[in-house]
C-alpha cells in the first residue's frame, strides 16, 4: 500500500494548489503525463494576477542580470504556438496568439540609450544569440505609423507578442476539466502535513489527501512554501490598467505600456507600485499611465476610457522565478513567478516534466532559480 493510501483515501496522483496560469499550465501538463490532477482553488475572491495582467508574452529584456532566466523566457516563447494550437484544438477556444514581434518605445534618448546598452549586455551574455533591432523614429514609424513625433525611438524584439489572458484562463480551465481533472474551490489551503511521503491539505472546514503537491498560489505560497521546508519571500507589487473603447486598428505590434486588444480595445499600463495587498486604482497613477500613452500615440487623446483596475504581480526579491523540490518534504514542489502569461507554455511542458520525473533540472537550470538564494 502507497503512503498516501496510508494516510486515507487517496484522491489524486498529485494535487496543485492555485488555479491560475501558472497552476493551471502545471496541472495541465502533469494530465498530459497521464497523472490524476487535482487543484485546488481559493475561489473568486482570489487576488488573481492570471485576470489582471497585461498579456504579454514577452522576451525582450528579460533576464538582463539572469542568462537562465531570459533563456527559459526565449524557450517558453518558442513553445508557445504549439501551445495554443492544442487548447484551440482541444476546447474550440483561440486565445489571440499574436506572435509577429513587439516594441519597446522610449519616449527620451537617455532612456532608449540605457535600454540598447541593457540589450547588448544581453547579447554579450549569449555569445551573439540575443536578437533585437534598435530603431530611430523613422524606422519606428515605418513599423507603428501612429507613433508620435517626440518619440526617441524604440528597439524591436521578433519573438514578442501577446494573447487574451481571459481566454486563456478559459481555454486552460475547459481543457483541464475535460480531461477529468477535479477542481476544487472550496477556500484556501491553510494547512500542509506530510507524512511518509504523502500530504494532506487542509482549509476551513474540508481535508484532501494527495500523493504530491505543487504549490502555485500565487502570494498564497509564502506561507504555504514554509510548511513543507521551502523559501518563498513573495512580497505584491501592484499594476494598475487603463482600458479604452474598441476602435478601428491603429496599432500594429504590442509594447510594453500599450497594446490593442482583438477585439479592438486598447489597453495601457506598467505602473510599479509597492502598496501591499491594495489591489484599487489612484487617478495620479492613472493619469500618468494615460499622459504616456497619449505622447507615444497622440491619436489615443480622443479615445475614451471605460474601465481600470489594479492587480497585484507576484514578486521575490530578485524578480525572478522559484523552482524547487523540497529535500524535507520530498514531492511538494514550488513554482513561482510573475511572468504566468510568458511562462505557461515552459510551465505546461519542461516544467510538468520535471515535477512528473523527468530528470531535466539541469537542462532547466533549475538551480538558478531555487528559494535558498535568498
Amino acid at each position: 500500500m502507497s503512503a498516501a493510501a496510508k494516510m486515507g483515501r487517496v484522491e489524486a496522483d498529485i494535487t496543485v494548489i492555485g488555479g491560475g496560469l501558472v497552476g493551471l499550465a502545471v496541472a495541465l501538463g502533469l494530465q498530459d503525463r497521464g497523472l490524476r490532477v487535482a487543484v485546488v482553488d481559493e475561489g473568486d475572491l482570489a487576488l488573481r494576477a492570471s485576470r489582471g495582467n497585461f498579456g504579454l508574452v514577452w522576451v525582450q529584456g528579460k533576464g538582463d542580470t539572469c542568462p537562465a532566466y531570459a533563456r527559459l523566457s526565449r524557450r517558453s516563447a518558442r513553445l508557445w504556438g504549439d501551445f495554443a494550437a492544442g487548447l484551440q484544438e482541444s476546447t474550440g477556444i483561440d486565445v489571440q496568439l499574436t506572435q509577429r514581434g513587439g516594441l519597446f518605445i522610449c519616449l527620451e534618448q537617455d532612456e532608449l540609450q540605457k535600454r540598447v546598452d541593457m540589450l547588448e549586455s544581453m547579447r554579450r551574455q549569449h555569445d551573439g544569440d540575443y536578437p533585437f533591432e534598435v530603431l530611430d523614429p523613422a524606422a519606428l514609424r515605418d513599423k507603428e505609423p501612429a507613433v508620435g513625433p517626440t518619440v526617441a525611438g524604440a528597439t524591436w524584439g521578433p519573438e514578442d507578442g501577446h494573447v487574451n489572458p481571459l481566454l486563456l484562463m478559459r481555454a486552460m480551465v475547459q481543457r483541464f476539466l475535460d480531461a477529468g481533472g477535479q477542481l476544487l474551490t472550496d477556500g484556501p489551503v491553510e494547512r500542509i502535513e506530510s507524512h511518509n511521503g504523502a500530504f494532506r491539505l487542509q482549509g476551513a472546514g474540508w481535508t484532501r489527501e494527495t500523493g504530491r503537491v505543487v504549490l502555485a498560489a500565487g502570494l498564497g505560497n509564502k506561507s504555504l512554501a514554509a510548511q513543507v521546508g521551502l523559501n518563498a519571500p513573495l512580497e505584491p507589487n501592484r499594476g494598475q490598467v487603463l482600458i479604452a473603447e474598441r476602435v478601428q486598428p491603429l496599432l500594429n505590434y504590442p509594447n510594453g505600456h500599450v497594446r490593442q486588444t482583438a477585439e479592438g480595445t486598447i489597453q495601457c499600463g506598467d505602473s510599479k507600485e509597492d502598496v501591499g495587498f491594495d489591489c484599487g486604482t489612484t487617478t495620479e497613477v492613472e493619469a500618468a499611465i494615460a499622459a504616456r500613452a497619449i505622447r507615444m500615440f497622440p491619436a489615443l487623446e480622443q479615445v475614451r476610457l471605460v474601465r481600470s483596475w489594479g492587480a497585484l504581480r507576484v514578486m521575490t526579491p530578485d524578480g525572478y522565478p522559484i523552482y524547487q523540490q523540497s529535500e524535507s518534504h520530498p514531492g511538494a514542489y514550488l513554482v513561482t513567478c510573475h511572468s504566468g502569461v510568458t511562462l505557461a507554455a515552459v510551465h505546461a511542458g519542461p516544467i510538468a516534466d520535471w515535477i512528473a520525473g523527468e530528470n531535466n533540472a539541469g537542462e532547466l537550470e533549475l538551480e538558478v532559480f531555487h528559494g535558498d538564494r535568498f
